[in-house]
């Protein structure tokens, strides 16, 4: 019996991610992610850290035929 109260709770849920999805605070789901604002410094990071995998796969032919 308890089955209904669960499934309106639901439904109503649903409906509201649905109809109201274009309100979301995008700064503060950033902050509740953790990242960063400084996307530049951090993509130069993120290339020095992965140069050696770079050297190593990036330049040989893939097995499936491409390149890359």
């Amino acid at each position: 019996m308890g089955r209904g109260r669960a499934k309106a709770k639901q439904v109503k849920v649903a409906r509201q991610l649905k109809y109201n999805s274009g309100n979301t605070d995008l700064d503060r789901l950033k902050s509740e992610l953790g990242v960063n604002d400084s996307g530049e410094d951090s993509y130069d990071e993120l290339a020095e850290k992965y140069a050696d995998y770079a050297e190593d796969y990036g330049t040989e032919d893939r097995k499936d035929g491409t390149s890359g």
